[in-house]
């Protein structure tokens, strides 16, 4: 059994004496370094929705929730980790930074031609539904989930960034809550981003958008108060999210017309209840046990819904590694490690999205997996 320590399935290097041929080698670091480009299959999938509009409209919805799902469950899998030599030279490259901090212009090149195609007007509306749906999409996918990742950087540049991708969601608030609160509080009723037994998705969102924003203030009024400065000031991140938000939605309106601020706040609806999905299945139904000390037990890797399928761990840039993100939060994309104790989803997690939708589905899909789970955690207590 592998153990958040030593982790027994090892990626070879190119320089293991028993690797294959050199043109193996080759193909599998060029695939290795650059498989994260198809990455920008999805937004790329958002600017041909732009451009060609009509049916393509549609066409981030169709990669996204189609092609994607599809594609998953007729590709393998792979458990495949570096080895500890590996990791730390992939962990120090610089290439693997730059495919993030690419998403920041796309994303903003990205809602410039759709605010400006709004404000333009005539527009099926079907059209209008494609459109707003493939551009919320990406604001999940690359703005959120991207600054996620960078959110969790040390660096004071890479937080920026994280903000900056999470501006147009108007979900800045999301580093605080998460970084702070859910990973400390995650698989236990005190964490609202973790989906209890039997919720469907439909009460989750409710829960976990009041909550996580509710959580924020209150996170960042007790470090104001530990580190004795006062709450109602510059100092309080969540005052300057608000203020930055305002602005960033009166800036579109004096650009684009302030006609443009429903479709604005469409998108970023779209792309933040997206990110609660995807939360929604990261633990639906995991808890941690209440230890007689009066605390939980320590986040194990039985604590979230892993996924192995390799297209969706690449377009979310790992994200569905999710137990070693709870390990270390700072573990960067492109190292996280699979755990065979970590419990796997039947599908990807585009496809799990969609089954969460359905919650009689989803219910019928997942409660016996937690069954066996939670026999399985019982044994070996």
């Amino acid at each position: 059994m592998t153990t958040f320590e030593t982790v027994p399935i090892l990626l070879k290097s190119a320089s293991s004496p028993d690797w294959p041929t050199t043109k193996s080698t080759f193909y599998n670091t060029m695939w290795r370094d650059f498989k994260y480009l198809i990455a920008y299959i999805l937004p790329g999938s958002a600017f041909v929705a732009l451009y060609a509009q009509g049916a393509w409209s549609f066409s981030t919805v169709v990669v996204a929730f189609v092609c994607i799902p599809v594609l998953e469950q007729l590709l393998p899998q792979s458990v495949a980790n570096w080895s500890e030599e590996e990791e730390s030279r992939q962990s120090a490259r610089t290439f693997f930074d730059l495919l993030l901090y690419l998403n920041v212009p796309i994303l903003y090149a990205m809602l410039y031609d759709y605010f400006n195609l709004m404000a333009q007007g005539g527009l099926a509306t079907y059209e209008l539904v494609g459109l707003t749906l493939s551009v919320g999409i990406t604001v999940g996918a690359i703005g959120i989930n991207v600054g996620h990742e960078l959110g969790h950087r040390a660096r004071r540049g890479d937080q920026l960034l994280a903000q900056a991708l999470l501006l147009p969601a108007l979900y800045q608030h999301f580093t605080i809550e998460h970084n702070r609160g859910h990973h400390k509080n995650v698989a236990t009723d005190l964490d609202p981003a973790s989906a209890r037994r039997g919720q469907t998705t439909y009460a989750f969102w409710w829960q976990s958008v009041t909550g996580g924003y509710g959580n924020a203030w209150a996170l960042e009024r007790e470090r104001l108060e530990r580190a004795g400065r006062p709450v109602l000031s510059w100092n309080n991140q969540m005052i300057r999210f608000t203020l930055m938000q305002a602005l960033w939605l009166a800036a579109l309106g004096r650009l684009f017309g302030w006609n443009i601020l429903p479709w604005a706040i469409a998108v970023a609806v779209i792309g933040f209840l997206l990110l609660e999905t995807v939360n929604y299945i990261e633990h639906y139904g995991l808890r941690r046990r209440l230890l007689p000390s009066g605390i939980y037990e320590i986040v194990q890797p039985h604590h979230s819904w892993n996924s192995d399928h390799e297209l969706g761990r690449i377009m979310l840039y790992e994200l569905t590694r999710h137990s070693d993100h709870h390990y270390k939060a700072n573990r960067k994309y492109q190292i996280l490690r699979h755990f065979d104790q970590s419990p796997q989803l039947p599908f990807g997690y585009p496809a799990s999205i969609l089954l969460a939708l359905a919650p009689p589905l989803w219910f019928r899909l997942m409660h016996p997996l937690l069954d066996r789970l939670e026999s399985q955690n019982t044994a070996q207590v």
